[in-house]
Parts: structure tokens; C-alpha cells; sequence
């Protein structure tokens, strides 16, 4: 997982919700943790992550705050915890 996957997972458990991140970001980080996006027709998509799976609608331009809220929820009940797994590192090495 490469710094803006990191970034952007960050970004989808930030406070206050965030509703400004790229679709295609948050498909790219659940891909790099170790899930599947399917684009189904009519506009859906289908994530499925550590055995979970739910259905989302697909968008085009920035997530809004109701897309960003469920996905977290979705990311949580997979068990991704950014905070302890995949915290942002600080500083230079």
C-alpha cells in the first residue's frame, strides 16, 4: 500500500467527513488492501473485501459525504482499522 492509498484511506475516516475524495482513489485503496471492485451495469459497483461484500453506487466525481459514511461503514465491518494498520508516516527517513 503506497503513500496515497494510505492518504486516502485516512481520508475516508477523517473528522468531519471529507467530500472531496476521487472515486477512483477509494477503489484504487481497497484494491491495495486486498479487495475487488466489479463495475456491474446501471451504475453499481460491487466491493468485496475480507469476505464481506456490498453493493454501492458508482460515481463519476467526488464522493459525497452519504457515499463516503457508508463506505467507511462497509471498511469497518471488513475490519480495517487505518489508525493501528496503516497509519501515515511522518517525517522523513
Amino acid at each position: 500500500m503506497n503513500h496515497k492509498h494510505r492518504s486516502t484511506l485516512q481520508g475516508l475516516f477523517a473528522h468531519p467527513v471529507s467530500s472531496n475524495i476521487d472515486p477512483r482513489l477509494a477503489y484504487a485503496t481497497i484494491e491495495a488492501l486486498g479487495g475487488e471492485v466489479v463495475h456491474g451495469g446501471h451504475g453499481h459497483i460491487k466491493i468485496t473485501l475480507n469476505g464481506h461484500t456490498h453493493g454501492f453506487h458508482d460515481v463519476q466525481h467526488a464522493l459525497s459525504k452519504e457515499d463516503v459514511i457508508a463506505l467507511r461503514k462497509f471498511l469497518e465491518s471488513a475490519g480495517i482499522d487505518p489508525a493501528h494498520e496503516f497509519p501515515l508516516e511522518s517525517g522523513a527517513a
